[in-house]
Parts: C-alpha cells; sequence; structure tokens
C-alpha cells in the first residue's frame, strides 16, 4: 500500500480568506462569503506539493506520472487539505463552532494557521478598518485555543491515568502516554520529543501541577501539530510591516505572505487559457487577448504581489509545511532500475511523499505489505548500487525493491 495522505488542516478565525486560500489551493469551489461560519462542515480537498521531478535530473526527456503530475519538469504530489469552521475567542469551552473546528483538526499532520497580516478583521471575524486589529494577537489567541482544548480534553481523566502509570509497572511508558495522546494524532516518537524539550521524566505523573501539564500538552502540540501561518492578504500595503512583526514574534513558526485571491485569480485565468501560469511560479505569461479590466487586474498582482513577494505564496506555504515542517522526502519506486520503469513500462511512474529516515525496507512496506515481508536488497536506480534494509533513504532516490513474495 502507498503512503497514507498528508493532511493539511487549514485553520483560522473567521473571514480572514481560509476559504480563498483552499479554493485556490485545491481548484475546489467551495463557499465564500464575508460573515462568520461560511464553512460549517470541513471541506476536503487535493492540493500538491511541488518539487523539480527527478526525470530532469536524470536527463530523461519526459516520465509517466501516475499517482501525480509533472509539468515542465515539477512534480507535482498529491497532499490533502481540509477547510474547518472560523475559530473565534472561546472556541475550547464551545463557544461558535468552536467543538466542532478543533474537533475536526485531530487528524491534521500540520496546521497552515491563516490570519488577516492587513488587520482588518476583529477578534470575531468581523470586518474592521485595516490596521485595527493585531495579527500577532490573532496568531496566539488561535494557538492558545487550540493549546486549552487540547489540555481539557487531556485534564478529565489526567489524575486517575497519571496514578495508573505511576503505580504501574509498565516497560514503556512512553508508549503508554502515547496510547493516551492517540486521539489527537499523536505518537510515540513526539511523546519523547516533548519529554526531552520540557526536561521532564514519564515517571511521578502525579506530581504534575496543572501548569506542568499545559506545558507538556503546548509542546505536544508544537511536535504533532506543526504549525505554518500563512500571512493573508499580504498585497495590501499595511501588512507588509505586520509580516515583519509577525516573523520577528514567531521566529520558530514559518511565516508566509500570501495573497490567496491573486492564486486564485491567476488559476482561474489560466484554467481559461488568458494565460501560462504553474502554480508557484514568480511570474506568468499573457497567451490571449484580454480586457482592459482583466489586464488592470493580471497587473496589479504582478506589481504588487509578484514582484514584491516572489510568488502568490499559496504553493509556497503548502510546499514549507511538507518538505521543511514535516520534513518529508520524494522517493520513487520503480521495477526496471535500468530505464526506471514500471512493468507497464511507464517512466518513474510515482513520487512518494516518505518521512525523512525511511529505510529501503519501510518503503517496501509502504508500496505492499508482502514486498516488506519478503524483503531481499533493494537497488539505487541512480547508482545501480545493492542497498539492503536499513539503508536510510535520500530525497529523490530511485528505488528498486526485490522480494521473496
Amino acid at each position: 500500500m502507498p503512503p497514507r495522505d498528508i493532511l493539511l488542516g487549514v485553520v483560522g478565525k473567521t473571514n480572514v480568506g481560509k476559504s480563498t486560500f483552499f479554493a485556490a489551493a485545491t481548484e475546489t469551489v467551495v463557499e465564500i462569503e464575508n460573515r462568520p461560519f461560511t464553512t460549517i462542515d470541513p471541506n476536503i480537498g487535493v492540493s500538491y506539493a511541488r518539487k523539480q521531478c527527478v526525470h530532469v535530473e536524470l536527463g530523461l526527456k519526459q516520465c509517466n506520472p501516475r499517482n501525480s503530475l509533472c509539468i515542465e519538469g515539477n512534480r507535482f504530489i498529491p497532499v490533502k487539505l481540509m477547510d474547518v469552521a472560523g475559530l473565534v475567542p472561546g472556541a475550547h469551552m464551545g463557544r461558535g463552532l468552536g467543538n466542532k473546528f478543533l474537533d475536526n483538526i485531530r487528524q491534521a499532520d500540520a496546521i497552515l494557521l491563516v490570519i488577516d497580516a492587513s488587520g482588518s478583521t476583529s477578534e470575531d471575524g468581523v470586518p474592521v478598518k485595516p490596521g485595527s486589529f493585531n495579527p500577532v494577537k490573532e496568531v496566539e489567541f488561535i494557538l492558545n485555543e487550540i493549546d486549552m482544548w487540547i489540555f481539557n480534553n487531556i485534564k478529565r481523566d489526567w489524575d486517575k491515568f497519571a496514578r495508573a502509570l505511576d503505580t504501574g509497572s509498565y516497560t514503556d511508558k512512553y508508549s503508554v502516554i502515547a496510547q493516551r495522546f492517540s486521539g489527537f494524532s499523536v505518537r510515540k516518537e513526539h511523546i519523547i520529543r516533548a519529554f526531552e524539550r520540557t526536561r521532564r521524566s514519564p515517571t511521578k505523573l502525579t506530581t504534575w501541577s496543572d501548569e506542568d501539564l499545559m506545558e507538556f500538552v503546548k509542546v505536544l502540540r508544537e511536535e504533532s501539530k506543526p504549525v505554518v501561518i500563512v500571512a493573508n492578504k499580504a498585497d495590501h500595503p499595511i501588512s507588509t510591516e505586520n509580516i515583519k512583526c509577525l516573523q520577528e514574534q514567531f521566529p520558530e513558526i514559518p511565516v508566509i505572505p500570501v495573497s490567496s485571491i491573486a492564486e486564485l485569480a491567476l488559476r482561474h485565468a489560466s484554467k481559461k487559457g488568458l494565460i501560462k501560469y504553474i502554480p508557484g511560479d514568480s511570474s506568468f505569461e499573457v497567451i490571449q487577448n484580454v480586457t482592459e479590466r482583466q489586464q488592470e487586474a493580471l497587473e496589479s498582482i504582478e506589481n504588487n504581489v509578484l514582484r514584491k513577494w516572489g510568488s502568490t505564496g499559496v504553493q509556497k506555504a503548502i510546499n514549507i509545511a511538507v518538505f521543511d515542517v514535516l520534513k518529508m522526502i520524494t522517493v520513487y519506486p520503480v521495477e526496471d532500475a535500468t530505464h526506471y520503469t514500471d512493468k507497464e513500462g511507464r517512466v518513474l511512474p510515482d513520487a512518494f511523499l516518505v518521512p525523512r529516515g525511511t529505510t529501503a525496507r519501510g518503503l517496501a512496506y509502504m508500496i505492499h505489505t508482502d514486498l516488506g515481508k519478503g524483503f531481499l536488497y533493494a537497488v539505487n536506480a541512480k547508482t545501480k548500487q545493492r542497498i539492503g534494509e536499513n539503508h536510510v533513504l535520500y530525497d529523490n532516490d530511485v528505488i528498486k525493491i526485490v522480494s521473496t513474495l
């Protein structure tokens, strides 16, 4: 079976352009209105992480993608996006659609935190004069809502759980604690890193205060739900200084200047055949006659977004989440290590996003359980060298698995 889909949660308060970002990234039609709670049920769509296809590196004329796309030498590998209901202060206590929103993001691997970089949306998601609301406060309250929601859920039976763990004869307490947090898509490695960062031990949990538990929850959320700040409405003049403030205030979190509306406009124009544009590009080419109004809109995007920020930021935000924050690499499994093909002769048909540190045998299990069970060895198709089961794969490796099954 192939690697499981990566799920990115598109999170933010109401009316900051969350659904526009989602629509631009997935080309999915969603309800976009200037009022709270337009998004009630989560919208699920497919977007793509973009990188140079390995066929370019190998000097091949083309490839034959099956599970992904290849556009002018750029490989687009699918990831899932989930746009959930907008947050308001007090969401963790059920205000607005808080409980529904927070429950929806349980399974997210990473969070794309969409904020209004122009400061033109109040704390409750009401349009206000640009510059009226501090985007730094926006980030702080949203992260706090998520942390408080996790804390309240864990706290309900924490004392009972802590007593059982402290008095029990468990050989692997990390796994037991991971099981307690499993409903939030937390894995054992997240638990271990959280203990390391907080300099705590999984013993004597009964001595923890509420403040201790809250600190642990916050660090655990950072490990299991890493964040990319999508500084939307970056085309507004006032956004420049706000984005700088965000980068200074949150140096540990990537802050990406984004104009979702510009990306959506470029994709629509490209679909109509008016321009040539590949998502993530720093420019576009007009290839058909456009109206005066269309020309003005395109020039505005070029001057206020592309030249200023280098791109609309939508594709960059997804790439940062996948490759930098989640630390994924791309691996191409093949049947024929000489011609880089599968059984049907398709060149580099599949591109898998796998965690950094994945081994050759681990890849075999991802392709099919039987391949993993019967693993004999693998072949690095680039070097033609045989590699063992514990060989750690690198980004853009092309790998043939040899198995008894």
